[in-house]
């Protein structure tokens, strides 16, 4: 994994500010927020600000557009747009940005943390004297100084932002007619404002205890075609909350993509930075696990525990081959290494794994009875008691195993693992911030966090930033 930075938010500090709603985005499925400008207005000074959670990383040609946040302007060679480089290795899954034409800006470093929330400002004055400051890039308040490639703007030049009957994309741009290079992940508290360059600090500011970059309420003024998104409303996910109007076209978007994964509460999703074949695919914001290939293959959760008590669901869809699921308990001595099956090998002495015929892997020998059989569309649900070193399962809401623990001695650490086998077999995780299936019945936890198609047991909570805070497990 990369080093993570000191500032990197996983929404398991303080604030005042709580942002209550993203809105995920997934590749796949073509989902994408558009806007028509109505008129032209201020074309040289600008701010584009938002919070990201990324899902996806560069993964081969089927990756080649790029992973859009904002495009404005005519075409692909003619726009101000952020986007992650994804076409070739040696940029892969940096930032790119353009401000003024064709040419591209490139960040040193590289963004490859799913686990955490990444805040940017993007603020753009093209009328500056000194040409590096005709535009500034920041990242979690920070303003980013090592780039592989910079080409700034000659003075006063205008931008093809807030012209009229331009186009405003989040989530994709326009090449040759058609969308490409689609967003994956999770998008809040997303910001334009026309006619300033504003400071990442008119958006955030370090929490004085953690030094941990956080979210703050903007007070200031939008201009003509400045807007807010704010994800709040689930039926119509583009309204703008500037007061100016300037509301998005959702593309592909329903209320099924609203999520409560957000920089103030971050949810655990799966890691794809651990993924150990290329026959898996993890989608739909980092929930959706399916085999492609007649091969095992393990992914782990973003959040891992060592005590408190916990509950998430998985929901069985595929059934071209065995889908284990688990809760995979470390010592301090024990290898984290996922490139085996949650159920087999002798890498993890601490886990088990459901199977879909009923049996149960534990220490990876096949223990029947302690499972009814598992089909598809049934919903498993894991209680992780870390206090206790113990794991009950639930199949639709009932208690398995005559309600004693499937599992006993989990060890000092534990995190979700998904593990898939043979092509087609997979299902949806639900940790509460999203997941690809509508719950029914919208249960939470005891704080009130989490949606979940079963309620979670007295005294058990979902794996989330506000909940690791309080009850002391690790993220």
């Amino acid at each position: 994994m990369e080093v993570l930075q000191r500032t990197a938010n996983r929404g398991s500090i303080s604030t005042g500010y709580d942002i209550d709603n993203s809105v995920k985005l997934e590749p796949d499925n073509t989902e994408y927020l558009s806007r028509t400008i109505g008129s032209t207005s201020n074309r040289k000074t600008f701010t584009v600000s938002c919070w990201f959670k990324r899902t996806e990383l560069k993964a081969g040609a089927a990756d080649a557009n790029g992973h859009n946040l904002f495009f404005s302007g005519v075409d692909s060679t003619n726009m101000v747009s952020m986007q992650f480089h994804t076409w070739q290795d040696t940029n892969a899954d940096k930032l790119e940005f353009r401000v003024v034409g064709s040419t591209n800006n490139y960040t040193s470093r590289r963004f490859r943390d799913t686990s955490a929330w990444y805040h940017i400002v993007l603020a753009v004055d093209t009328t500056q004297a000194t040409e590096s400051n005709r535009w500034k890039l920041y990242v979690n308040g920070v303003q980013e100084t090592a780039f592989d490639a910079t080409s700034y703007p000659s003075q006063n030049a205008d931008t093809v932002n807030n012209v009229q009957n331009n186009v405003m994309r989040i989530g994709t741009k326009p090449y040759a007619g058609n969308e490409f290079g689609y967003f994956a992940g999770y998008i809040a508290d997303y910001y334009h404002i026309d006619g300033e360059a504003l400071a990442p600090t008119d958006f955030g500011e370090f929490d004085e205890d953690s030094g941990i970059w956080k979210p703050k309420a903007y007070t200031g003024s939008f201009g003509t075609n400045g807007w807010y998104l704010d994800f709040v409303d689930g039926a119509n996910l583009g309204d703008d909350e500037s007061g100016n109007g300037n509301d998005f076209t959702e593309n592909n978007i329903t209320a099924a993509d609203q999520a409560t994964d957000t920089p103030t509460n971050n949810f655990c999703t799966m890691n794809p930075v651990m993924l150990t074949a290329a026959n898996t695919v993890i989608s739909q914001g980092a929930t959706s696990l399916f085999s492609t290939g007649a091969s095992g293959n393990t992914v782990v959760g973003t959040i891992g525990v060592s005590r408190g008590k916990w509950y998430w669901e998985f929901k069985h869809i595929g059934t071209g081959g065995t889908a284990y699921w688990s809760a995979i308990g470390y010592t301090s001595s024990e290898s984290t290494d996922s490139t085996q099956t949650a159920g087999g090998g002798s890498g993890y002495p601490s886990k088990v794994a459901l199977l879909p015929n009923g049996g149960t892997f534990v220490n990876g020998s096949i223990i029947s009875g302690k499972f009814n059989t598992f089909s598809v569309n049934d919903i498993a649900g894991v209680a992780l008691d870390m206090d206790n070193g113990d794991m009950y399962l639930y199949k639709n809401g009932t208690i398995q195993n005559s309600g004693n623990p499937i599992f006993t001695s989990i060890g000092d650490f534990a995190m979700p693992v998904g593990s898939v086998y043979l092509n087609g077999c997979g299902g949806y995780f639900n940790f509460g911030g999203f997941t690809s299936y509508t719950p029914a019945s919208a249960a939470t936890d005891e704080n009130g966090y989490g949606t979940f198609e079963y309620a979670p047991p007295s005294g058990y909570y979902a794996l989330c930033g506000k909940n690791l805070a309080e009850y002391g497990g690790t993220s």
